[in-house]
């Protein structure tokens, strides 16, 4: 059973810690530490754009994922063909290298696409790992996903990855 709560300011290191791991660093880039905080702001209004903490079984944290509204990364060239405000991106991580292969991460998606679906303002939920990411790509083909195509994003090549309401 795959759960989430918003991260909050003690998550930060943990965080740090997870995204050096070379099994993340390997996709991910560690974001300015002032960015990090501002996710776990609490007063911020806006949750479309949220980041979370996994927790299996409602208390071991095993991950991370966030969403946003694809609408809003035109400004630093993102998605510039996406117009509906109803898009959700989303974007994972599990933190422990010893759980990838084993339907964690698949889990996981799954249970964050039906949160996000529990919005009736959610129209479709993307997300655009790299073309060569094949544990990424195939976690999303279970969750639900189809590949669109390859796309240019400001980080590189991505293969465009879409689910929608069934």
């Amino acid at each position: 059973m795959v759960s989430f709560r918003q991260m909050n300011y003690a998550d930060i290191p943990m965080f740090r810690d997870w995204i050096s791991r070379p099994h993340v660093a390997e996709w991910w880039v560690e974001p300015p530490i002032a960015e990090i905080e501002a996710w776990c702001d609490p007063s911020a209004d806006d949750r479309a754009d949220a980041h979370h903490v996994a927790l299996l079984d409602g208390a071991a944290p095993i991950g991370f994922i966030q969403t946003y509204r694809a609408v809003e990364g035109h400004d630093d060239g993102w998605w510039l063909a996406e117009h509906d405000p109803g898009v959700r991106g989303i974007d994972q991580f599990l933190a422990n290298a010893e759980q990838l292969g084993r339907g964690l991460g698949t889990a996981m998606v799954r249970a964050f696409v039906a949160k996000l679906f529990g919005d009736a303002s959610v129209t479709r939920i993307q997300c655009d790992p790299a073309p060569h990411n094949h544990r990424a790509i195939r976690c999303y083909e279970k969750a639900g996903f189809r590949a669109v195509g390859e796309v240019m994003t400001p980080d590189g090549p991505a293969l465009l990855m879409y689910c929608d309401r069934a």
